[in-house]
């Protein structure tokens, strides 16, 4: 007998109320989608992405807000005045501030694997890192073949 999708969503219903999160229908909705993806994702990418009819621009919005507030999402910014969204779980299980490719065509992110950088000449500046961000530009490989 095959698990059934209500049963899917138990392990999210159970981070969401850990964090004193009602599950409603929308956060798991919003949270699903993201889960599959493993990626980072806009706005417009999460409503394509759900049943349609089902949620409104305005309250995905608020859903995403409300994640990212509850520490539950990453949010971020690739340099295109745009705001993605990655599940904060799936940072763990890499560097939490690793570094995305955004194609310039297409508008995808999508994570790199951990990269070993350092300073060629000199040394970096002294002080205590509050994070970093690296983004690499180019086109996907989707975009080149087109």
């Amino acid at each position: 007998m095959s698990e059934s999708p209500e049963a899917g969503l138990d392990p999210l219903r159970a981070r969401l109320r850990a964090l004193g999160l009602r599950a409603t229908a929308p956060r798991l909705a919003v949270l699903a989608v993201l889960c599959a993806q493993r990626r980072p994702l806009a706005h417009d990418e999460v409503m394509t992405r759900l049943p349609s009819g089902g949620f409104d621009r305005a309250s995905v919005f608020r859903v995403l807000a409300d994640l990212a507030e509850a520490g539950l999402l990453r949010r971020m910014d690739l340099g295109d005045r745009v705001w993605r969204y990655e599940i904060e779980e799936a940072c763990a299980t890499r560097d939490r501030a690793h570094a995305h490719f955004l194609c310039g065509d297409c508008g995808v992110a999508t994570c790199l694997p951990p990269l070993d950088l350092g300073a060629l000449l000199g040394v970096l500046p002294e002080g205590v890192a509050r994070g970093r961000v690296l983004e690499i530009t180019g086109r996907c490989g989707g975009c080149l073949a087109s």
